[in-house]
């Protein structure tokens, strides 16, 4: 039986948005593929779409106003730093953070390599113990692993709770009585779970490293893109996230880190930009987030960002997380009462993000992503740099469906109709 709209319980949920004015800034939505098959993006835990905005801002920088910037006087090079310096004003201002406390890097991963590199290999030694999760990206995990093998420290890995999908906090009570550093992610790319981080680091903070608080690093990829983050509200350390899963370009993310711990970091990358005074003796460096930006900086990319969260700063982003997670809830009913599909997740929780992971019993992930393809749906396959996560899960990856703010209610029927006729068809 074909799913459709009048079935759907959640509708009225998605309403709060105006979905053909949203889709209307998207360009690339108005594609079509080869055989004029309508594209229905559906990889944006991956990457998201990016609205003209962000495109016309990146475009104008090059256009008007390109310059290196701090560096020259000439007029170019004043409205490229101005405008540079706008831009981390602006995309600090939207996480509710003082501009000094953004590093600018070029995503998740190097935000997370930058605590690594430059707060823990300055601050953590043999006998600290960093605590993190089974639900980890591999860019939280790699970086913890190579500073055991330089520094001795401990890693411990909380797992996760097979009945519930969801971490288990009481493991978590216990490990963290000694750590130094909690490293967790916000919500996971695989499972969409988003893990209780207001408790995670009140309970870091007051028993973390026997009763004198723990560090916290929180990856927040996916959780920007559907939930308004307050950094100095969190009460956490670090806090990593990349713009292109926001609406922004690729290759540009940030750290966000207190004044305080800040000023306890080492930088990692060394050059221009990132240096006070250099002489043949030694060099001293640049405070603040400077301190750590070292050689060109992504200079249209923070254009583009800044265009983004201004873009998203007209939508209410509770708004905008029950329509993702009704979309996702809603598809995983469905999928569920097709034969042989087994869903990852708890899509009963409103918490939950837009991530919907599935499998089916004899189609393999990849030739199940193929085959949507086909239909014009773009999903993404793989083990979703979760290997740990795959392994806890008892598989060795997933397919994904992962919804954003423009897809909309007839895109979730017409992929689960059109799952069901590859099942029926392949099985």
């Amino acid at each position: 039986m074909e799913a459709r709209i009048e079935d759907k319980a959640l509708l009225p949920s998605t309403m709060a948005l105006n979905l053909n004015t949203i889709r209307a800034d998207f360009p690339i939505l108005s594609r079509r593929l080869e055989g004029e098959r309508k594209l229905v993006y559906l990889d944006n835990a991956a990457t998201t779409q990016k609205p003209q905005v962000v495109i016309d801002a990146m475009n104008d920088y090059y256009a008007n106003t390109n310059a290196n910037v701090h560096r020259a006087v000439h007029t170019l090079a004043g409205e490229a730093t101005e405008g540079y310096e706008a831009s981390r004003t602006g995309i600090a201002a939207y996480f509710g953070a003082p501009r000094d406390n953004l590093i600018f890097t070029s995503g998740t991963t190097e935000a997370i390599n930058l605590v690594a590199y430059g707060w823990a290999r300055a601050n953590l030694g043999k006998g600290d113990v960093v605590l993190t999760t089974e639900m980890e990206h591999h860019a939280d995990i790699v970086p913890w692993q190579i500073l055991s093998k330089e520094c001795g420290i401990e890693i411990r890995y909380v797992p996760l709770d097979r009945e519930t999908m969801t971490l288990d906090m009481e493991a978590f009570e216990i490990a963290v009585e000694d750590a130094s550093l909690v490293c967790v992610v916000h919500t996971s790319n695989v499972l969409g779970v988003r893990n209780d981080v207001e408790r995670i680091i009140q309970l870091a903070k007051s028993r973390g490293k026997g009763g004198e608080g723990a560090h916290v690093m929180l990856d927040a990829a996916q959780a920007a893109p559907h939930e308004r983050i307050d950094f100095p509200e969190l009460g956490c350390d670090f806090l990593a996230l990349s713009a292109h899963k926001m609406g922004g370009p690729t290759g540009i993310g940030a750290l966000f880190t207190t004044t305080d711990t800040m000023e306890t970091m080492k930088p990692f990358i060394s050059g221009g930009d990132m240096i006070e005074t250099v002489t043949l003796e030694g060099s001293t460096y640049q405070k603040g987030p400077h301190k750590f930006e070292a050689g060109t900086p992504r200079i249209a990319e923070a254009f583009g960002w800044h265009a983004a969260v201004q873009w998203l700063d007209q939508h209410n982003m509770e708004d905008v997380h029950a329509h993702i997670s009704s979309l996702a809830r809603w598809t995983a009913k469905q999928m569920r009462d097709i034969p042989g599909i087994r869903i990852y997740g708890r899509h009963d929780l409103e918490t939950t993000s837009g991530v919907v992971s599935f499998l089916h019993e004899m189609i393999h992930a990849e030739d199940l992503a193929h085959l949507m393809d086909a239909g014009g749906f773009a999903v993404r396959t793989g083990h979703h740099c979760a290997q740990p996560l795959m392994e806890a899960l008892g598989v060795s990856s997933t397919a994904r469906a992962s919804f954003w703010i423009y897809n909309t209610m007839e895109e979730a029927e017409a992929f689960v109709n059109h799952l069901r006729g590859v099942v029926e068809r392949f099985s």
